[in-house]
């Protein structure tokens, strides 16, 4: 009988998913390169593991996430350039985080040309929550501003320098709504695109160092 999958369970699973996949030849991945490919593969491997023993809603491109019921979004990334793109909502999320957490898979790509195969060892397994989710040197960045007594002018004046994708009444907004409520330091570097891209070297640096944070594998 197949049970809910929950947070927890999603976790656990990554890990035994990480090992096995990392021991697995494939003649279907020899000799391929592309890294979106790649991630796709992996992204509906592990989905329709964890379909042959739990009930879970798939993502798709109109929820915009793999995992919409938990909030979860899954990336897969090689570990020559860990980093991926997500759909640019608002400049809101550079600074108060995606709104969703991340599961995050860092694979070593090898070929083995004698039998023609291709493995995925998957060297981190990263939960990332979504408190944490925001850029790193943005949450920092006002953060000392606060500490240091800043005012709302200072805010924005940080906006313009670090060229914030926003308007002059949303950066208003979003000043006033920071001098009443702290806000958590994100680990992504988040960078300004039509898609923001996602850069995960610090979260496979801080993973288990800090809150929200945790390293699966």
């Amino acid at each position: 009988m197949q049970t809910i999958l929950t947070h927890q369970i999603l976790c656990e699973e990554a890990k035994i998913f990480s090992d096995m996949q990392s021991n697995i030849e494939e003649v279907s991945l020899f000799a391929i390169t592309d890294g979106k490919a790649i991630g796709t593969y992996l992204e509906h491997k592990f989905q329709n593991y964890l379909d042959e023993k739990y009930i879970f809603e798939k993502g798709n491109s109109a929820k915009g996430i793999d995992f919409p019921e938990l909030m979860v979004d899954m990336k897969v990334t090689s570990i020559k350039q860990p980093q991926s793109s997500c759909p640019f909502k608002s400049a809101r999320q550079k600074i108060f985080g995606l709104g969703y957490s991340l599961l995050i898979f860092v694979y070593e790509k090898q070929d083995n040309h004698d039998n023609k195969t291709g493995t995925l060892n998957i060297l981190h397994s990263i939960y990332v929550e979504k408190s944490r989710t925001a850029d790193y040197q943005t949450t920092s960045g006002i953060k000392k501003i606060i500490d240091n007594d800043g005012n709302k002018d200072d805010l924005l004046a940080f906006f313009e320098e670090r060229m914030l994708p926003v308007d002059e009444i949303e950066a208003n907004l979003i000043a006033d709504e920071l001098l009443i409520n702290p806000i958590n330091i994100g680990y992504l570097t988040i960078s300004n695109a039509l898609q923001w891209r996602l850069q995960y070297s610090r979260v496979i640096e801080k993973a288990n160092q800090i809150s929200g944070i945790i390293r699966i594998k």
